[in-house]
């Protein structure tokens, strides 16, 4: 196979589809005419994978391993997996190739931005999971939670977009949630279907997906 600098591991069906029109969007912005961003994408059944989810174990480190084996035999430089909670088992399975990782990219971000204090929007598991949180405290990065009731508005926000079932008021629910934490402190999303609806131009939100694509897209250009 030639050399592509990016692999994409294909996942749930709505969220890999963001994850692809923004990479080409991105692309295109920069190069122009009809150009789109090369990547080899490695669609798996998402039903090996997510009935094992969000917990880590054997048998999803198992499941994964199968998928990500393969990626290793590819000729490429980064891999892109547009789900944020399997980053704690692809951690455990020492893969050769630069994975770009949603957690450590966003760190680096958050103190690019000089934040210190940051709230955390995810699924409700991620939320109340010490995963991400310890990571971002052993950085000097204290994180508060929304409010239970919240917590559950956001989750089932994160369900119904996975299930392409959302209603408009639910998500201006949603918006109206994320601009009344950013106006108090900086909102990361750490789940990849919160990002597909979530609003724009928010200069107080710091979306791990974008994270990811964004430094995807470097690597691509370079």
């Amino acid at each position: 196979m030639p050399e592509t600098k990016l692999a994409i591991l294909g996942l749930g069906s709505r969220s890999t589809l963001f994850y692809l029109s923004e990479l080409n969007r991105l692309y295109n912005e920069a190069k122009g005419g009809y150009s789109t961003c090369p990547f080899v994408l490695l669609n798996i059944d998402f039903n090996a994978i997510n009935p094992l989810l969000p917990n880590p174990s054997k048998e999803l480190d198992a499941a994964l391993r199968v998928y990500t084996s393969k990626i290793e035999t590819y000729n490429i430089q980064q891999v892109l997996v547009p789900n944020i909670t399997l980053h704690e088992t692809i951690d455990r399975l020492n893969i050769t190739k630069n994975v770009l990782h949603p957690v450590h990219l966003s760190i680096k971000r958050i103190k690019e931005n000089n934040w210190t204090k940051v709230v955390l929007f995810g699924s409700l598991f991620s939320m109340n999971a010490t995963y991400i949180k310890n990571q971002f405290v052993a950085n000097g990065i204290e994180v508060i939670l929304p409010s239970e009731e919240d917590m559950l508005i956001i989750d089932t926000v994160r369900k119904q977009i996975y299930s392409e079932t959302e209603t408009a008021q639910l998500i201006e629910k949603y918006h109206s949630i994320i601009n009344t934490y950013t106006a108090q402190h900086p909102v990361v999303l750490s789940c990849t279907e919160l990002s597909i609806l979530k609003p724009k131009g928010n200069k107080n939100l710091l979306d791990m997906a974008d994270v990811q694509i964004e430094e995807a897209i470097k690597h691509c250009l370079a």
